[in-house]
Order: C-alpha cells, then sequence, then structure tokens
C-alpha cells in the first residue's frame, strides 16, 4: 500500500515565511532608530514602528493581555491549520500554500510579539498625508495566504457547478 503524501510537505513555505519576518524585523530593528523613516518611493516609506495589537493596531490601547490573547490565538490557529494540512493531499496546491503561509506569518508575529511584546512593523504605503497601517513580512504571508484560500474556494466552488 503506497503512503499518500499530505499537506504536510507545505511547511517549508511556513519556515521560508517565519525566516524572512524575523530576519527582516531584525536587521530593521538594529538599523533604525523607534519611528525613523526612510523615504524610498514617492508612495513607500521603510519605518520602524511597534504594534502592541493585531492587524491594524486592533485592540493596541488595552492594558496588555491582548499580547496573550494573541499568542495563544497564533498557537490555537496554527495548530488547526497543520492539522487541516495533515488531512490534506499534497495535490491541493493552492489551499495547502494558503495554509503554511498563513502559518509562517502567524507565528513570526506570535515570536516577535511574545519576546518583546509587540510587533515591528516597518512598510510604510501612503498617498499625500494618508498612511495604510504600517506591516511587516508576516502581515503579507498572511493576507497571500488568505487571498489564496479564498481563490480556491471560488475555483472549488466553479468546479462544483460544472
Amino acid at each position: 500500500m503506497k503512503n499518500k503524501a499530505s499537506g504536510l510537505s507545505f511547511l517549508w513555505l511556513s519556515a521560508v515565511a517565519f525566516i524572512l519576518d524575523l530576519l527582516s524585523k531584525y536587521i530593521v530593528t538594529q538599523n533604525f532608530e523607534l519611528y525613523e523613516s526612510v523615504n524610498i518611493l514617492p508612495i513607500f516609506n521603510l519605518t520602524y514602528a511597534r504594534n502592541t495589537g493585531a492587524a491594524f493596531s486592533f485592540l493596541a490601547d488595552h492594558s496588555g493581555w491582548q499580547k496573550y490573547f494573541f499568542i495563544v490565538l497564533a498557537i490555537v490557529i496554527s495548530a488547526v491549520l497543520v492539522y487541516f494540512l495533515k488531512k490534506n493531499s499534497a495535490n491541493q496546491k493552492l489551499q495547502n500554500s494558503a495554509y503554511a503561509l498563513i502559518i509562517g506569518g502567524a507565528l513570526a508575529n506570535m515570536v516577535d510579539r511574545a519576546y518583546n511584546g509587540f510587533v515591528v512593523d516597518f512598510f510604510d504605503f501612503y498617498w499625500q498625508d494618508w498612511h495604510y497601517p504600517v506591516f511587516n513580512v508576516a502581515d503579507i504571508a498572511i493576507c497571500i495566504g488568505a487571498s489564496l484560500l479564498a481563490l480556491d474556494a471560488f475555483k472549488n466552488s466553479e468546479k462544483k457547478k460544472e
């Protein structure tokens, strides 16, 4: 009997997202002062910021309990997604890539939050006086993962119609 390859084979993608995120945060914290900003393009700065909340600083203004909440949330979500990867076939490339990217991003931000008490952000896109919330590589991995899940759901709904 042949052993069917599972989606766990995509965890290398989690490791890449995790390492790239923590490496980029290390480079920023070693080379920038807090809130220091370097203009790269007319719509983009590298700006060292700290986020004690979640996406777009959600819950950042609370007393500190959110740190532990987001650490537990990242562990639980990552464990559930690893379980889904184990259940998936390796052929489910979009879904497995999505899960792996979300795991890598969630765990990288979790490590940053556990170690520092905040998440380091540095990508700052803006237009005139309007600034998009500053973000990092882990946030990009999570957003790409979520987009891939939406694409996978759309593609699967199209297949069901046929």
